[in-house]
This record gives C-alpha cells, sequence and structure tokens, in this order.
C-alpha cells in the first residue's frame, strides 16, 4: 500500500506541467502619446512618435533583427515599413504584464510631389511573438514643408 502512495505521488508530480499566469489580455495594446512636432523640415528634422504599451504576457520584441514587428505607415505611401523591437523580456522569462513607452523616430521624411509642403498621419501598430497585432493608432496631421 505504502509503494502504491509512493508511485502515485511520484506519477503526480511528474505529470503536472507548469502553469503560465499573466495578468492581462495576451494581445498587446498601444497608445498615441505625443509628436517632437508638427511641423517638419525636410531632410532636416527628425520625428518621434512618443507611443505607451501594454502586453498582458510580455511577449514583444523579437531576437532577430530579421523580425519586423512594428509597422509605421505614411498615410501619403501606399505600404508601411517595418520596424525591428528587441525581447522586452528575456525570452526565458515568465510571461509576465509589461508597460511602458516607445519613441518611434522617423529621419529624413521628404516631400513626394513637387510641391513645397505636403500633409500626413501615420499609422503604428505592433506584433508579439504569438503573432497577435495591437490596435492601430494614429497620428495628429504632420506637415511636413522644403
Amino acid at each position: 500500500m505504502r509503494n502504491i502512495l509512493i508511485y502515485s505521488c511520484l506519477l503526480f508530480l511528474f505529470s503536472c506541467t507548469e502553469e503560465q499566469f499573466f495578468l492581462g489580455d495576451p494581445v498587446p495594446k498601444i497608445a498615441f502619446e505625443g509628436l517632437s512636432s508638427d511641423r517638419l523640415v525636410q531632410f532636416q528634422d527628425t520625428l518621434a512618435i512618443q507611443i505607451s504599451y501594454e502586453d498582458g504576457d510580455g511577449d514583444l520584441g523579437f531576437l532577430s533583427a530579421d523580425s519586423l514587428s512594428m509597422e509605421v505607415w505614411d498615410q501619403r505611401l501606399s505600404k508601411p515599413d517595418f520596424y525591428y523591437i528587441p525581447p522586452m523580456l528575456p525570452l526565458s522569462a515568465k510571461p509576465t504584464r509589461i508597460s511602458g513607452t516607445w519613441q518611434v523616430k522617423l529621419k529624413n521624411l521628404f516631400l513626394i510631389g513637387a510641391g513645397s509642403l505636403e500633409q500626413t498621419q501615420f499609422q503604428i501598430r505592433v506584433k508579439d511573438r504569438n503573432g497577435n497585432w495591437s490596435n492601430l493608432v494614429r497620428t495628429p496631421d504632420i506637415i511636413i514643408e522644403k
């Protein structure tokens, strides 16, 4: 009887797997926080877009720099550009709620047409390692001039 109890306890212990707990939604959420300026000179000024983020399981960012997980879309263009986000937590860390802010810096913005100024907006979203895309945020209007 004693052996059966010991074997049952061992079987129970070795059949358990580690549960993963997190404190929020595993789908990342972002929010627009601000701009460095709403008026820029082409090829001269850098636009800094402040974004806050929150992720319930902390899987934002990739180890490989070839993993482009931030989409930034200049609304004057037909396709977005993609950028690399490094891991926000070590890959070996347990799922944990994370939050913070990023500053997305865009250098050398330029006019596309022949005019002396253009107006645009940027749309931004991020993807986590589980393939979940965040919500989409949009900047206010930005003027780019010669």
